[in-house]
């Protein structure tokens, strides 16, 4: 607590000596969404000059301007510096308890958009292929464990929203091709969709992967007793 107090202080100081308001060029080069892990963004934007931010929910977060290119958030409690070279993108400012580890948050393409974002706009090609690069770059991210994913589409069950779910684990098993559970979940999806043939195939997928999966025994069983 003493430590944001005195950060606190300091930017205070810091930025009563400086105009909040910003340069028409550095609003152009600095405006828009940056990329502040694998599946969230920070959005930059100014209003009369003064830069702002959208962030986890939060539409009018007022950024202290330190200097030029310094600017005080203190939602993160963190120093973020705009870098221009090689392309434009923050950077946190050192500090101890990053414990060396450097942060930067690259500025996105216009058209670029996370995988949850894919996932709202209903463009799920587009989702896999971010997953599908998510993983290439860092298999142990969390925003692209099986578990994770295979989640957002029950809560897509939970909301009547089959297609989507179906599409989400779609996804799940192109990136987890091994998963007995991920074909569990695609053959419960074709059961709730009343498309028999292809739930009896996921689930023979699953049971050929790991044949004491409990759920998928109990499906086949129950669809194939009349045949």
């Amino acid at each position: 607590m003493k430590k944001l107090l005195y950060t606190l202080l300091a930017v205070i100081l810091l930025t009563s000596c400086t105009s909040q308001k910003n340069s028409e060029e550095f609003i152009k080069a600095t405006e828009g969404r940056y990329l502040f892990n694998a599946n969230e963004v920070i959005e930059i934007y100014f209003e009369d000059g003064i830069m702002h931010a959208k962030w986890r929910g939060n539409d009018d977060i007022e950024l202290l301007k330190i200097n030029d290119s310094s600017f005080y958030m203190k939602e993160l409690n963190e120093k973020m510096l705009f870098v221009s070279e090689p392309k434009m993108h923050i950077k946190l400012a050192k500090k101890t308890e990053h414990k060396d580890v450097k942060y930067h948050f690259k500025k996105m393409n216009a058209d670029e958009k996370t995988p949850s974002e894919y996932f709202k706009a209903k463009e799920f090609d587009k989702a896999l292929i971010a997953f599908k690069k998510i993983q290439k770059e860092d298999s142990l991210n969390p925003v692209i464990r099986q578990w994770t994913i295979n989640r957002l589409g029950y809560n897509f069950i939970r909301n009547d929203n089959f297609d989507s779910a179906l599409e989400v684990f779609k996804i799940n098993a192109a990136l987890y091709p091994k998963s007995s559970n991920v074909f569990n979940s695609l053959g419960e999806i074709y059961y709730l969709k009343k498309d028999t043939v292809n739930a009896i195939d996921n689930f023979k997928k699953s049971l050929a992967i790991n044949p004491e999966n409990r759920n998928s025994k109990r499906f086949i069983k129950k669809l194939t007793k009349n045949k």
